[in-house]
């Protein structure tokens, strides 16, 4: 499905109108978050009805006018999160190489 952002204007005077019409936008099935902007309520939800939810909110509160409904672009997320790199790791050797010295022989000595 298709996730989508739904903007209805809703005629809300006191605070009971808006959270009777807040309950009732979250209530409908396939609704992932909504809030109240003022006199408007944006819903955004992935396969939801915007006909069936504007006439329940008609029902419930009165007067509701659809006001716009545009799908919402994944894409715009995912290239957020290809920016966000992880700094390389400083790349060293793991064989450690050690200068092979040469035995220091004195020829004064008699014991060798």
């Amino acid at each position: 499905m298709v996730k989508q952002k739904i903007v209805m204007k809703v005629s809300m005077e006191d605070s009971r109108k808006r959270s009777r019409a807040l309950r009732s936008a979250v209530g409908s099935t396939g609704v992932i978050s909504a809030k109240v902007d003022g006199d408007k309520i944006e819903v955004e939800g992935d396969g939801v009805d915007s006909i069936a939810l504007t006439t329940t909110l008609r029902k419930r509160i009165g007067y509701a006018e659809l006001v716009s409904v545009a799908a919402v672009d994944e894409k715009k997320e995912e290239k957020k999160e290809e920016k966000e790199t992880v700094p390389p790791v400083p790349w060293y050797p793991s064989i450690q190489v050690v200068p092979y010295h040469q035995p220091y022989y004195d020829s004064s000595c008699n014991i060798l």
